[in-house]
């Protein structure tokens, strides 16, 4: 017997299961944990933003949709558009691939196929780039983003690699 109620004082749901409710504690109240207790980086400390690497998926392949929608309408910018938006938004979904990879092989698997197509993302951006359908200050900035991306994978994947043996 499960019961949902919406909690309007905290705005989020509370699920009661035999009788216990999920935001209350079955054995009592929590303990006190001091912050020695919590071991935390320099790293962490230093700064209150966090690296997100979906967030900034998810900005790069808005970026790339953004850039193919300005593109002119002419044959040539309508091939290179259809081929940058396939290869430059695919792995944002394939991010979320490597998330739910159900064995070691399947997570570097997926992982490679994130870098293989940041890789042709970069070849497409290039030829673009070349044929000066988009100013090239324009197109600095992408690159570079697709090249720190490539870098990121690249690492992730011989890091896998490495803790596979």
């Amino acid at each position: 017997m499960r019961k949902e109620t919406l909690n309007a004082k905290f705005s989020k749901f509370n699920i009661e299961w035999l009788g216990v409710r999920e935001d209350e504690e079955a054995y009592g109240p929590k303990a006190e944990t001091l912050n020695v207790q919590r071991s935390t980086l320099n790293v962490q400390q230093g700064s209150e933003s966090r690296f997100d690497l979906e967030e900034r998926l998810l900005e790069f392949s808005s970026r790339i949709v953004r850039l193919v929608d300005a593109l002119p309408n002419t044959r040539a910018a309508n091939h290179l558009a259809g081929q940058l938006l396939r290869c430059g938004t695919s792995p944002l979904g394939n991010h979320g691939e490597v998330q739910a990879a159900e064995s070691r092989r399947d997570f570097v698997h997926k992982l490679r196929i994130c870098l293989k197509e940041f890789k042709e993302t970069r070849r497409w951006l290039r030829l673009l780039q070349h044929s000066e359908l988009v100013p090239a200050a324009k197109m600095a900035l992408i690159l570079q983003e697709t090249k720190e991306l490539i870098k990121i994978f690249a690492a992730s994947v011989r890091t896998a690699e490495k803790n596979a043996k």
